[in-house]
């Protein structure tokens, strides 16, 4: 399903707001490109963190962002909190002022997580948002839409969605959702997307920025362990592409740093 040889690609810009910028404009222009093709559908998964924030509120800002036809694109979060709708500590909250709302995208295309005062546990949310994808599923890859983008971010530590390292979470494959308990960052309860999710999309693009992030950066081009480091295991059908400041490509070696891209 996955093809594991996809080369990991290395785009620097000089500061977090640069990175912003460069990933807001491939993200608007890909976003055009399959949208203009009659009958498709555009399937988005969504990060939290400062950076998915400040793409999305670059994207909004792009004068193409106005020529979208937004009710084909669709809109999935890799992770979320499980906190009352609304919290500053959900992933989508600070989505809707700086993306949502300021390009008027329909609500039926946003495909949040149910959040804790939804009358939903954390179990029955995880199913829930597992039957919300199953509904726009691909055959092709599993019970779940083929993301054309699925943006993540990388914690210090490699994790990426709530998929923390050298935990049993990292491991799951016969699942779309789980879950978490206890995570190792609060808040701790979320619900997940797992790596085969992750995996299946075609692009795999992950923006990260600050020295904090150097050393998981290295380890993930490194080849670690994606158990230990889940970032390392990572990857798109297509493109997987890290996008970085300066600060964090400290360590990466000019070789793999794709100027081109």
């Amino acid at each position: 399903m996955v093809d594991t040889a996809v080369d990991k690609r290395v785009v620097v810009r000089a500061t977090p707001a640069e990175v912003a910028a460069a990933v807001a404009e491939r993200f608007v222009a890909r976003v055009v490109a399959r949208t203009e093709n009659p009958g498709k559908l555009a399937h988005i998964s969504l990060t939290g963190g400062s950076m998915g924030p400040a793409v999305l509120s670059a994207a909004a800002q792009l004068p193409a962002a106005a020529t979208v036809d937004w009710s084909r694109v669709h809109f999935w979060w890799s992770d979320e909190r499980f906190v009352p709708a609304g919290d500053p500590e959900r992933n989508d909250t600070p989505v809707y002022p700086v993306f949502f709302d300021a390009l008027e995208i329909p609500r039926e295309s946003i495909h949040a997580i149910a959040p804790s005062d939804s009358g939903l546990d954390l179990d029955e949310a995880s199913r829930a948002y597992a039957a919300e994808l199953a509904r726009f599923a691909d055959p092709a890859v599993g019970a779940w839409p083929s993301f054309d983008i699925c943006f993540l971010g990388v914690g210090p530590d490699g994790h990426v969605a709530s998929l923390f390292p050298d935990r049993p979470e990292i491991l799951v494959t016969d699942t779309a959702t789980l879950p978490v308990r206890d995570s190792p960052k609060p808040p701790p309860l979320r619900v997940t997307v797992t790596r085969p999710v992750i995996n299946s999309s075609k692009r795999v693009w992950l923006v990260m920025t600050g020295s904090e992030k150097a050393s998981a950066l290295g380890l993930a081009l490194a080849g670690a362990s994606y158990a230990s480091v889940p970032a390392a295991g990572a990857k798109g059908r297509k493109r997987t592409v890290f996008f970085v400041d300066e600060a964090a490509a400290a360590k990466v070696p000019a070789q793999l740093i794709d100027r081109e891209y």
